[in-house]
């Protein structure tokens, strides 16, 4: 335990604390010693216990208040997180759509691919007899031309 002079209301204590606490000892008592003559100043000499209680009221009402804000604005932040969390659940519903939106469509693609070589094939295939066909008759017809 550390010990600690301190100065409040213009008065000289020693007050103990935990071992490395002491500047925040020392910033806090400033502080009360702050909001104390602040109010002694607004509502001049009404007694140093009824001047404490006041100042403590005060503080506690800071605390409260700001302990309310806080879980305010936890309360925002955990809506925050579960409109975040739904969004996300949407985002990866969507994708895994898509997802399958874009298999069938390279499915779809695949296929027609085949397709095209398949007539393609079958183009070349009827182009090469349609050609030895021709062939054929010209040379039958030359034949005919050189037997008349």
């Amino acid at each position: 335990m550390a010990n600690v002079n301190i100065k409040f209301n213009n008065k000289d204590y020693l007050l103990s604390c935990d071992d490395g606490q002491e500047e925040s000892l020392k910033k806090l008592t400033k502080f009360l010693d702050k909001k104390y003559s602040e109010l002694k100043d607004k509502l001049g000499n009404i007694g140093e216990n009824k001047l404490l209680l006041i100042t403590t009221i005060q503080l506690i009402d800071d605390y409260f208040d700001l302990k309310e804000r806080v879980a305010n604005q936890k309360k925002k932040l955990d809506e925050l997180k579960q409109k975040f969390q739904e969004l996300r659940a949407l985002a990866i519903k969507y994708k895994e759509g898509k997802d399958k939106e874009i298999k069938k469509l390279n499915d779809e693609l695949d296929n027609f691919k085949k397709a095209v070589d398949e007539s393609n094939s079958l183009y070349e295939s009827m182009l090469d007899k349609t050609t030895k066909s021709l062939e054929k008759i010209l040379l039958n017809t030359e034949s005919i031309s050189k037997i008349q």
